[in-house]
């Protein structure tokens, strides 16, 4: 059986790398605890960010808990997410949003898998921005990313299909390779700086 302590740990690093409400339903079953006992490590978990004066907080609602800033950070936090939103996008954002254009649905695994990173700061970005989406899908279990309507409108095409070598970058597994390799692989990228542009 898990220790307390471990199990606390084990709360904090899926809260953290997940960035987004969990239910204890499916702590529990990652964890292979109770939910009682994932209910009192959240707790406990809590109890020890305030106490501590952490920058995170664990907020709970219903039966889903999720790891957020602490109040007193609105303000930094607000003005870092502001300037998520107006900045360039970054070589590594592009990158990933290409993939995603090409490869949708797509979990975040596979994004890290192709791109050989950890693609959650990343994906955060893309979300804040509007570019992408993120749905469950039901029979994986999972969630997957998808670019949005208003992205392809964008770009002026009306599906992910109408992309530029669509057909051989769909089924592409070297993908982040292939991409970079493309003839003109800047036209793609300048079209999504434009629309970074458009939306300051």
């Amino acid at each position: 059986m898990i220790s307390e302590q471990n199990l606390q740990a084990g709360i904090e690093a899926i809260l953290f790398v997940e960035a987004k409400s969990i239910s204890f339903k499916r702590l529990a079953k990652w964890l292979n605890a109770s939910v009682e006992d994932i209910k009192t490590g959240v707790q406990e978990l809590s109890k020890q960010f305030e106490e501590a004066q952490h920058g995170l907080r664990i907020l709970v609602t219903n039966d889903e808990v999720q790891m957020a800033t602490a109040p007193e950070q609105h303000d930094l936090i607000a003005s870092i997410i502001k300037d998520e939103r107006t900045g360039e996008l970054t070589k590594p954002s592009l990158e990933t949003l290409a993939i995603i254009a090409y490869r949708n649905p797509v979990t975040k695994a596979e994004l890290e898998m192709i791109r050989g990173v950890n693609c959650t700061l990343i994906l955060r970005n893309l979300l804040i921005r509007g570019l992408i989406t993120e749905s469950f899908d039901k029979k994986r279990g999972i969630d997957v990313y998808d670019v949005t309507t208003e992205y392809l409108q964008l770009l002026g095409v009306g599906a992910s299909k109408d992309l530029p070598n669509y057909e051989k970058l769909s089924r592409d597994i070297t993908i982040g390779e292939t991409l970079s390799e493309m003839e003109d692989p800047e036209d793609f990228f300048k079209q999504v700086e434009q629309i970074d542009e458009d939306k300051k």
